[in-house]
């Protein structure tokens, strides 16, 4: 252990508020538990002045945890963070959901700005947050893609964060129901659709019953699928902010990418054609598609070879990825895969393959070895 003294760290402490780590005497014996209220500033001086010292990997956040965590553990943080933040989500009705909304989207943000590769493979292969609903699965991965994206635009950290919060929250009123729709044969009923079409603005007075006030965000829940020529909902005499915006186009595209009961999930490769053709001359569209690229992490391809294997790291262009190798050419399964730099031809990629023709099991820590090869 390293131990600081509790006077370098005076900034983290406030009289009548919990410690937010245990304190120490100075043989390193505890004296404080973490929790623990100091209520006057006399005896916050009296800690200060019998040279009191803190653990040094207690002053570590959550974010600090991931960025200095080995690689090979992000598949787990993942998994745990995803868990976190879904869990969250459906406990929106109680009281500190803003507060703790601020808690979970931290060390999911620091998970994405660790390895972007991996965030993507999160969204095509949705293995970190298995137990979930799809519609909380569909928010946190539309808030991965407009995290991604808003950085790659330029965004200001402020637009950073609203535009995450904005993805997040933006189907509140209608988690479970999308969950019904995803495993749903049948046609939408006309109380689904009167739901639907009512979710944005449910949503919004929802986030407001918690005392969110930021008009950005609200706005950007409200407005996430107003569309151009009126052919989103509701209609507007103006135009949306560039919250919704973005949050509409990411909205779009992760559904493409996400199988339901009535259809198998696009291809990644038609994904991205479809929203070029779509929305032309759109910078934010081609910033999602550009971001996510031709051959994304997770993404499941054919090589010249006949071997089938799946992203995980993109490459020097946008049609040379890392990928591994999970089939033979003659569609035996291996029991470890093995790693190809498509940007060789004898490795070259031939096309993407649909989910339901992959029979191989995926090991999220297997993959990583390989990306970090």
């Amino acid at each position: 252990m390293q131990f600081l003294q509790l006077s370098s760290v005076m900034h983290r402490l406030a009289v009548g508020k919990p410690l937010p780590f245990n304190v120490r005497n100075a043989d390193q014996t505890l004296l404080l538990a973490r929790g623990h209220v100091v209520d006057t500033s006399d005896q916050m001086e009296s800690l200060l002045s019998r040279g009191a010292l803190v653990d040094l990997d207690e002053l570590l956040t959550p974010q600090d945890r991931i960025r200095q965590a080995p690689a090979e553990q992000l598949p787990k943080l993942w998994c745990q963070c995803m868990d976190r933040i879904s869990e969250t989500l459906q406990s929106c009705t109680q009281q500190g959901f803003t507060e703790a909304l601020d808690e979970v989207t931290g060390p999911v943000q620091a998970l994405i700005e660790r390895d972007s590769d991996l965030a993507i493979f999160q969204v095509l292969r949705q293995d970190g947050n298995a137990h979930a609903q799809y519609g909380v699965n569909h928010s946190i991965h539309t808030a991965i893609a407009v995290f991604m994206v808003a950085r790659r635009l330029g965004w200001d950290e402020s637009g950073v964060q609203k535009v995450f919060k904005v993805a997040l929250t933006m189907n509140l009123s209608m988690l479970e129901l999308q969950g019904q729709l995803a495993e749903q044969a049948t046609p939408v009923t006309h109380e689904q659709r009167v739901a639907i079409l009512s979710h944005p603005q449910r949503s919004v007075h929802m986030l407001e019953l918690t005392g969110v006030t930021d008009r950005d965000w609200l706005d950007g829940v409200a407005h996430h699928h107003v569309a151009p020529h009126d052919s989103g909902y509701p209609v507007l005499d103006h135009e949306p902010n560039d919250l919704a915006a973005l949050v509409r186009r990411a909205d779009i595209y992760i559904a493409k990418l996400s199988p339901r009961q009535t259809r198998s999930a696009m291809a990644a490769d038609r994904a991205g054609r479809t929203m070029f053709m779509s929305d032309p001359g759109s910078s934010m569209t081609a910033a999602l598609v550009k971001e996510f690229g031709v051959y994304p992490p997770g993404c499941f391809v054919k090589l010249v070879s006949g071997e089938t294997a799946v992203v995980v790291k993109r490459g020097p262009t946008i049609v040379t990825p890392l990928v591994a190798v999970l089939t033979t050419p003659s569609g035996a399964t291996l029991i470890d895969p093995l790693p190809r730099d498509t940007g060789k031809r004898e490795h070259a990629i031939v096309g993407v393959v649909g989910e339901a023709s992959v029979s191989a099991r995926i090991v999220p820590e297997k993959l990583m070895k390989l990306a970090l090869a």
